[in-house]
């Protein structure tokens, strides 16, 4: 009976979904290596944080207890002491050097672009975003592209997340390489998916790409991440990431509409 009840109070912090939920501090289930990394590094990192946390507060307090003016009225009178001095700068370049080595190889993993297969174009505009799919485009006038707008509150069906819908989603295949190219039209935006670990600027006259490689379907929410403007909170991200054969089919049906 102890357990479920304390299983109950960490509940509403656990989560399941690709976006997030109320009261929520975890992270987002992952679904790439590289947000699966950046989780990984967290974790190593916060047991780095608890064991120095513990350490320091077990000094802190042994010394209040030790010496305090009741139990040494007359002050040691210790001005210098090498190997306690050798000790406490080597012992924190060690842990540095162990977070730094994975931190290393996850932040040059964040910009390496595995030979594409599907390359994306996310433009922000103010509000809402725009895709292009320029790999299947015989000329400018046949490419697959597409705005994307939050659904209003009024127009959202029975389960679906408000502020967090669009009209048109973006559609990815699983375990393929992906280039996502991303740019703005008019001022600083910021195209971010916490499920997928991505985090890109999107900003007017410069191209920024991005890798993806999704492990499992889903759909997976985000929102702009830079202040952009009034609507800045009205601009949500939904990728729908599908098998290779359903990701055929909605590219065919997407050439049949134009």
């Amino acid at each position: 009976m102890n357990f479920l009840f304390f299983l109950s109070m960490f509940l509403p912090i656990i989560s399941f979904n690709d976006a997030p939920e109320p009261w929520q501090i975890s992270f987002q289930d992952p679904a790439t290596p590289i947000m699966q990394g950046i989780i990984d590094l967290h974790h190593d990192i916060a047991f780095f944080l608890i064991v120095v946390s513990i350490f320091v507060l077990w000094m802190i307090t042994r010394t209040l207890y030790h010496f305090n003016s009741k139990k040494n009225p007359i002050p040691e009178k210790i001005i210098h002491g090498t190997a306690i001095e050798i000790a406490w700068t080597v012992t924190p370049s060690l842990i540095l050097v162990l977070i730094a080595i994975p931190s290393f190889a996850l932040l040059y993993s964040l910009d390496e672009v595995v030979d594409p297969a599907v390359t994306v174009k996310a433009i922000g505009h103010q509000w809402y975003w725009s895709y292009e799919y320029s790999d299947y485009s015989q000329s400018d006038d046949q490419s697959i592209a597409f705005d994307s707008y939050m659904i209003p509150d009024d127009d959202l069906e029975l389960g679906q997340l408000r502020l967090l819908e669009v009209d048109n989603r973006v559609v990815v295949p699983v375990n393929t390489h992906i280039r996502v190219i991303i740019t703005a039209a008019d001022v600083l935006h910021s195209w971010a998916i916490p499920s997928l670990g991505v985090k890109c600027d999107a900003v007017p006259g410069r191209l920024n790409q991005i890798p993806l490689f999704i492990k499992r379907e889903g759909v997976f929410y985000g929102q702009c991440s830079e202040l952009c403007g009034v609507n800045h909170a009205f601009m949500p991200i939904v990728v729908e990431a599908v098998s290779l054969e359903n990701y055929i089919s909605w590219v065919s049906n997407k050439l049949d509409e134009i």
